[in-house]
């Protein structure tokens, strides 16, 4: 009985030291800095056009902050910017406009990957919600300047590679990129490349 109780007493003391250490085992914070190129339903259709080539492409950047509440499992906010400039046809073929159009995005969610230090390849899904709010600026026309504000929403992934001890590479990042306001909806897609601090 004396070995036993000395036995469950060892295991009771050195408890805290095995749950502190695998409590140490994956990274608590990231911060990611990408360059973003966002593919935007701009909603000037092109019937001549497929699903893909109708959207503009803006470029960009996406910084983001993750603290991990798990080996597995991080809650993000993210800030993105993306902009471009491009024209459009008036009423006749002669008359083209330049559009400047910026699009900001602030979301958050979670993110799903295995954030243990010793990981060298780091597949990982998130999804995130919040608010875009899109602005276009067209040359010469001010009576057609717009501004918006709606909901916005990205589900998606991608795959992370541990560089050193303190920075992972994000080589791809792809995600479904849904913006919503005035009661339509832009269908976006958008990839991601860039860095994740520790």
């Amino acid at each position: 009985m004396r070995k036993l109780f000395m036995a469950a007493l060892l295991i009771a003391s050195t408890a805290p030291f095995a749950f502190a250490q695998t409590g140490d085992d994956y990274n608590k914070v990231d911060v990611g800095v990408l360059y973003s190129h966002n593919r935007v339903d701009t909603g000037f259709d092109d019937p001549s056009q497929n699903f893909i080539e109708e959207r503009e492409g803006f470029h960009g950047v996406e910084a983001f902050v993750k603290g991990n509440v798990s080996r597995y499992v991080g809650l993000k906010g993210s800030y993105s910017f993306n902009r471009k400039s491009f024209d459009i046809t008036g009423g006749t073929p002669a008359t083209t406009f330049n559009v400047d159009a910026d699009l900001h995005q602030f979301l958050g969610g979670a993110e799903f990957k295995d954030n243990a230090k010793e990981t060298k390849v780091k597949p990982f899904a998130h999804v995130m919600a919040g608010v875009a709010h899109a602005k276009a600026d067209v040359s010469g026309l001010p009576a057609l300047d717009d501004s918006e504000t709606g909901f916005a929403g990205v589900i998606g992934g991608g795959v992370d590679f541990r560089i050193s001890d303190r920075v992972d590479f994000r080589a791809f990042q792809f995600d479904y990129n849904p913006n919503r306001a005035n009661g339509e909806t832009s269908h976006n897609f958008r990839i991601g490349i860039g860095f994740i601090f520790r």
